[in-house]
């Protein structure tokens, strides 16, 4: 698959917006480790392999092993997750896949029993920017490793 052009050449002040928006998730309030977590599912969700890989290796150098990283894919059903990863996960899916669910209840109640309020948007802009990178990196075809 090739890709089809370079954003950041085709649009730059664009890009420095999406660059600035994430210099600033990743200073806000959720920590790196759990960043690269639900960075990762979200890719998955979004079938988005370069920012899959990208946000692996970027685990891994923060000290993730790699049986939890290949369980993300299947969170619920492992116990490798704590209740705080699991809500962000939770709350990753749902936020992600927004026409399927409407932010179930449950899931909310869920993560704000882990997360304060500030917490919960600093969350939510979280996967709403990997979410923005995974559209423009799918919908230009934009290749682990490049």
């Amino acid at each position: 698959m090739n890709p089809r052009l370079d954003y950041y050449s085709a649009s730059p002040k664009a890009m420095k917006a999406m660059i600035a928006m994430e210099a600033l998730t990743s200073n806000l309030s959720i920590e790196p480790a759990l960043l690269h977590l639900i960075k990762i599912r979200a890719s998955q969700l979004n079938g988005c392999a370069f920012c899959t890989d990208m946000h692996s290796v970027d685990a891994r150098r923060l000290g993730e092993t790699d049986r939890r990283l290949y369980s993300i894919v299947v969170w619920r059903d492992s116990g490798f997750f704590n209740a705080r990863e699991r809500a962000a996960l939770a709350w990753t899916e749902a936020v992600t896949l927004l026409s399927e669910s409407h932010v179930p209840d449950d899931v909310y109640a869920q993560a704000r029993e882990q997360f304060s309020e500030s917490e919960m948007v600093d969350l939510t802009i979280a996967v709403t920017t990997i979410n923005s990178w995974n559209r423009l990196a799918v919908s230009f075809r934009q290749t682990p490793g490049d």
